[in-house]
């Protein structure tokens, strides 16, 4: 049952999920969800900001999980370790941020709290009233007397993200402004000439250590590449070491038209979609192979490839979908990688399917791409390729949409177009 606004209820659980989620629908806004630790009322510090480009607190307590698609809906998860939570932290903000539109335009908005072992609900809170706002408040957790509450909050912002962040004390990244002009100093009096001293003046003081540099602020804006801006520099957005996480979900559209209406029979036919995340690799050493979970070729993270696929998700519904894991600690390593998505069963083509790859740097800003654009029956597509320059990591958009011959498996197709040069033998999942 969803809670009044202003209410509140008891959480026992160690540890919770909280999920904001709304109807997917035509000209909805982006919505993204983030956290906020709090020590009466403000944050200490802009590293107790947990959102998209900031993904993990230092504590360990508070993780922003990513988006997740289910049948006409989307949600964005945090993950809260309440037992890990500093003792001198007191509240946490659940919020979420309105990008291309306000709150008005987003349909069936929620926010609700389960338990992260058991998945029951422990709590939710649906908006009703949201009109211009871009930023809303949808809930906090908050400690009283020792034991955690979540109570409904249902404040918002028409200053989006950025003014509920500095709100609570975050310093935002905001453009340069321009230095206003010097004033001109007062031309002093002409002084008398002063008497020649009587004694040798002391040494001057040593000048004072500068002050340590102020922390960069927080930096709230996202990458999306496209056919006008298809690349982006991993060190110009801050992100070129740490974790880097790919993350793939996807779900069937509702309506098709033309050819695709043969296409979702196939799907209503076969059952489940699912598709597969993937990466080609070559080391600096001259290996090479691919990262994909056919074959249980799950690779590693923390030996070579240094590449990991921590899963085989068969439906794109679940929470987080198929997620790669790239050590960007050990880029030197990595000459190329080419980060691809296969169709394993359930249809014939991409287009009519609704799918979403975000690339997430640890220390940067999330790189979103969309496979809406096929126009071809096409059942493998290159997302993006990473080179290493020497000096830096490089990602370029690639959206290539490719058509495997008959008899050709869209693994060897993509090592066709990108001249990998591996053999191939048929594998299973």
């Amino acid at each position: 049952m969803s809670m009044l606004k202003g209410a509140n209820v008891p959480v026992a659980a160690p540890s919770v999920r909280v999920e904001l989620g709304w109807r997917s629908a035509p000209g909805t806004p982006d919505v993204d969800a983030s956290a906020l630790l709090l020590k009466a009322g403000k944050v200490r510090s802009d590293a107790d900001f947990v959102f998209y480009n900031q993904p993990s607190h230092a504590s360990g307590a508070v993780r922003y999980d990513g988006k997740g698609t289910g049948p006409g809906t989307v949600t964005d998860t945090v993950s809260v370790d309440l037992a890990r939570v500093e003792a001198d932290i007191d509240r946490i903000v659940v919020s979420a941020s309105a990008d291309g539109g306000n709150f008005g335009q987003v349909p069936g908005l929620y926010v609700r709290v389960l338990d992260a072992t058991s998945g029951a609900e422990i709590a939710r809170y649906d908006s009703q009233d949201a009109t211009v706002e871009t930023a809303f408040v949808l809930g906090e957790l908050y400690r009283r007397q020792g034991a955690w509450k979540f109570r409904s909050v249902g404040q918002g912002y028409s200053s989006g993200l950025e003014g509920l962040a500095t709100d609570f004390g975050i310093s935002v990244d905001e453009p340069q402004r321009a230095a206003p002009a010097p004033v001109a100093p007062a031309r002093p009096a002409p002084a008398a000439a002063p008497a020649p001293p009587r004694y040798t003046p002391p040494a001057p003081p040593a000048p004072p250590a500068p002050p340590a540099a102020a922390p960069a602020p927080v930096r709230l804006s996202k990458v999306t590449l496209t056919k006008d801006a298809p690349s982006v520099s991993l060190s110009k957005q801050g992100g070129n070491s740490g974790e880097m996480r790919v993350n793939l979900t996807w779900q069937v559209r509702k309506q098709f038209k033309g050819w695709g209406a043969k296409l979702g029979r196939a799907v209503a036919m076969h059952g489940d979609l699912d598709l597969d995340l993937c990466a080609l690799y070559e080391l600096t050493d001259g290996r090479k192979g691919v990262v994909q979970a056919l074959g249980n070729a799950f690779g590693a993270l923390h030996q070579p490839p240094f590449i990991h696929l921590d899963g085989d998700d068969r439906t794109g519904g679940s929470a987080n979908g198929e997620n790669l894991s790239i050590n960007l600690d050990h880029k030197h390593q990595l000459r190329r990688v080419v980060i691809f998505v296969t169709i394993y069963e359930g249809a014939r083509s991409f287009a009519d399917l609704d799918a979403t790859v975000t690339l997430q740097p640890q220390n940067g800003a999330p790189i979103d791409f969309s496979l809406g654009e096929c126009t071809v029956p096409s059942t493998v597509c290159s997302l993006a390729l990473i080179t290493n320059t020497g000096s830096d990591l490089l990602v370029q958009r690639e959206a290539r949409f490719l058509v495997p011959e008959r008899g050709v498996s869209p693994q060897r197709t993509i090592d066709y177009a990108y001249g990998w040069g591996m053999n191939w033998t048929p594998g299973r999942k």
